[in-house]
């Protein structure tokens, strides 16, 4: 081992780690890539001694004024990371697994790298002090009901419905700034009934449907993504390329009359755009000065509608998608507003992830795991695995009835 690679302080190999293991051009997207910096940079806290308990000094020597280098690893180092980590926080034994296989990977880079001799963190007696598995199975995560699925279905129905009324039937004299605001509650309403309902019905992961800020290649799927007719959309898959994903009869409505209302210019508007005023606002600032408009004249410009989006609209300003966290908000806010009965201890309201896997729970009991499968764009034995639970209560009827029948 050179000696050069054991004096690295341990911060310099964080970059090209994080490179290796990003997405995208220069490695500089993906949600591992942000999740292993977080931790990497907890763990070069914890190793120079600004994290832990207060008696807790750091992996270097007292006597020694230095940053932590590789020189200062060994076993013993990342079995009493793990141990700080079950200590920490108040961590859920999974969680801490999880954090401790970020380092751990890591480690293994830095072996392959020539910065360390060994996987000392693979090594048994570091990862004694890690927590057992908690025992969280697939099917104790939230999973929309039928029951929640219609209450959220129905209201947002029931809003978009009201506020394209309410729109259309203005009389002809109404203010100009009146009609608008009408046009983007209408827009509003009727964006967030096609989300929940392809959300609810299509079991597209969310990451693949929208805007990923860590992501460059997941910008959101746009109109042109989109065949009403067919009933398809592509979407950039999991699995790191494009493929077709099923737009079942209930979306196509709800996605047929937004569009009709949005009437974008071009079908390369995103299909879910954000309304965020203030992200609108410096878009179209930005875009009509780089067109050679005047600070006044752009404001003048803004003055005479009563929402920046419906401006980007005329002027074909295309805004981006909203975020995965974007639609967590919306979700937020229709759960409550619809009253949604919800009964989880990790969401109090009905988050994306549980659209997919309650559509993943109604596919499996009606036509089984294979077309399931199919649906849900993963593999037979992951999709068996992930709602073992059904076949475990069918297994369960069919106890109960041998017994009633023999015993």
């Amino acid at each position: 081992m050179p000696d050069r690679a054991l004096s690295t302080a341990l911060d310099d190999s964080f970059e090209r780690y994080l490179q290796d293991k990003g997405k995208g051009r220069g490695g500089d997207g993906g949600n591992y890539r942000r999740n292993a910096a977080r931790e990497l940079e907890r763990f070069a806290e914890w190793a120079a001694g600004d994290r832990g308990d207060d008696h807790w000094t750091g992996i270097v020597p007292d006597d020694v004024d230095r940053e932590p280098t590789f020189d200062d690893l060994d076993e013993r180092v990342f079995r009493e990371y793990a141990r700080h980590l079950g200590g920490d926080r108040g961590l859920k034994q999974n969680t801490v697994q999880t954090y401790y296989r970020y380092i751990s990977a890591w480690c293994g880079w830095c072996v392959n790298e020539g910065y360390l001799e060994a996987h000392y963190a693979q090594r048994a007696s570091a990862m004694a002090p890690l927590p057992e598995d908690d025992g969280r199975k697939p099917g104790d995560q939230q999973a929309w009901t039928s029951e929640q699925r219609h209450a959220l279905t129905r209201h947002v129905d029931e809003r978009a419905r009201d506020a394209v009324e309410a729109y259309t039937t203005l009389p002809e004299d109404t203010d100009p700034l009146d009609k608008q605001r009408a046009r983007y509650a209408a827009l509003k309403s009727a964006r967030d009934r096609a989300l929940v309902f392809v959300l609810a019905y299509t079991a597209v992961r969310v990451g693949e449907l929208l805007r990923d800020p860590n992501d460059p290649r997941r910008r959101g799927v746009r109109w042109e993504d989109l065949s009403l007719e067919d009933g398809s959309m592509d979407v950039y898959r999991k699995k790191q390329q494009w493929d077709a994903a099923s737009l079942p009869d209930p979306v196509i409505s709800p996605l047929r009359s937004y569009r009709q209302l949005l009437d974008p210019t071009t079908e390369r508007w995103p299909v879910f755009p954000t309304f965020d005023q203030r992200t609108l606002a410096g878009l179209i600032q930005d875009e009509l000065a780089d067109q050679g408009e005047r600070p006044d004249a752009i404001a003048e410009r803004r003055e005479e509608y009563a929402r920046d989006l419906l401006l980007a609209l005329d002027e074909d300003i295309r805004p981006p998608s909203i975020t995965t966290d974007g639609a967590r908000s919306i979700l937020q806010r229709l759960s409550e507003t619809a009253e949604v009965d919800i009964d989880h201890p990790k969401h109090d309201y009905l988050a994306p992830h549980g659209g997919r896997r309650g559509m993943g729970e109604v596919l499996v009991r009606a036509f089984g795991y294979t077309v399931a499968a199919r649906y849900l764009d993963n593999s037979e034995e992951m999709v068996r695995e992930r709602y073992s639970h059904i076949e475990a209560g069918e297994l369960g009827d069919v106890a109960t009835e041998a017994l009633e029948q023999i015993d």
